[in-house]
């Protein structure tokens, strides 16, 4: 496995109002972060917050290429981005035990963070069509250039892992400084990871290596 420091590149936050950072998603133009009440878009080129929804945003988001995916205690919502109404709804995978939240492949990818899983899950039925097990708890999932990412948050330590879909295997780790932790991760497909702080009320840009 391949471990190295995180090159963290960038800092948003805290922002007025808001106390925490959970999910993060990014619609090619705008980062998404849930804080409890609402899902906020941030511009990051100005770092400011140039709206906000208000709707149930207690963990994971993610972005389909339409439509917005939070999840809200024991249920992942299927949002209008315009207007924050909710267009269908379906349970999430760990019952209230889910964190991250990504799209890649028509499907919806969910952490379930004590269990230390990563659930496949039909975006229409909320069926799980399969399970990836980490050995670390985990909190933000994301996909970029057909490789699995996931954050963990154990204690002071937390990092952002690449890991073998298939087998879950550990191929590389970025450490974040000692304290500083991942709740919300989201690829900006491209050679950036948005890091959701959690109660620091920040979110972090971080480099992707290779």
């Amino acid at each position: 496995m391949k471990r190295s420091a995180a090159d963290i590149v960038h800092e948003y936050g805290p922002f007025p109002g808001l106390d925490s950072v959970g999910g993060v998603t990014y619609d090619g133009e705008r980062v998404w972060f849930a804080s409890g009440g609402r899902l906020n878009a941030l511009d990051p080129a100005s770092g400011e917050v140039l709206h906000s929804l208000d709707v149930a945003a207690h963990a994971g988001t993610a972005f389909d290429g339409r439509h917005l995916y939070q999840i809200a205690e024991d249920r992942i919502h299927k949002i209008d981005p315009a207007t924050g109404r909710v267009l269908a709804t379906i349970p999430a995978p760990g019952g209230g035990g889910d964190s991250g939240l990504a799209w890649a492949e028509g499907t919806l990818w969910v952490g379930e963070y004590r269990e230390r899983k990563i659930h496949q899950v039909d975006p229409r039925t909320g069926a799980v069509l399969r399970s990836i097990q980490s050995n670390r708890f985990v909190t933000g999932v994301t996909w970029v250039d057909g490789e699995l990412w996931h954050g963990t948050w154990e204690g002071e330590e937390s990092e952002l892992r690449h890991l073998d879909a298939r087998s879950g295997d550990v191929l590389e780790s970025l450490a974040m400084p000692p304290g500083m932790g991942v709740a919300g991760l989201e690829s900006d497909g491209d050679d950036r990871f948005f890091c959701g702080g959690g109660n620091s009320g920040k979110i972090r840009t971080v480099r992707r290596s290779g």
